[in-house]
């Protein structure tokens, strides 16, 4: 892990991925859900502080006519001026219109934390890559189903595309 970049709060934005009870209540490595949970609504307070955006993305399944129980965002995540997404594919950005959300909003630098570390969170940010955004990933607000999974997104693939580090290093100018 690398010392965070001090983040301008007008043109950052923290992306939550997946943080509903029904992924939270997963059996997750290397921390557990509840574990992942708390330390991203700490770094999504920290963020509201500074005046910076708090998107929170969760996943919805398509062409059903009634989503699985807890699949909603854990209750007393979202808070007044939280953009919610709702993804029908692995990332974020395809068929959600993220991408001029968050351009609307002057946008330019993305952090990161969710469930699952390798999939809704690494597809998210390689799109995000992919369309020029400034990456950083806060690895202590991440899980996964193994360890080792976690473990090659955030020592692998993460540090190619962005900053990883920890939350509590995260800070503002």
């Amino acid at each position: 892990m690398t010392a965070a970049p001090v983040l301008d709060p007008q043109r950052t934005a923290l992306l939550l991925v997946d943080l509903m009870d029904r992924v939270v209540a997963l059996p997750l490595e290397p921390r557990k859900g509840t574990e992942v949970f708390a330390a991203a609504e700490e770094l999504a307070t920290t963020f509201r502080r500074a005046g910076a955006l708090v998107v929170l993305v969760r996943v919805e399944r398509p062409a059903v006519a009634e989503q699985p129980p807890g699949s909603g965002l854990v209750p007393g995540l979202r808070r007044d001026g939280d953009l919610e997404v709702v993804k029908r594919t692995l990332g974020a950005f395809q068929g959600t219109g993220l991408d001029e959300r968050l351009r609307a909003c002057g946008i330019t630098t993305l952090v990161f934390g969710g469930i699952a570390t390798n999939l809704g969170v690494e597809s998210t940010a390689r799109a995000a890559a992919d369309l020029g955004y400034d990456l950083v990933f806060a690895e202590d607000t991440m899980a996964a189903f193994t360890a080792a999974e976690h473990e090659a997104s955030v020592r692998l693939d993460f540090p190619r595309l962005g900053t990883v580090t920890r939350s509590t290093d995260i800070s503002f100018a």
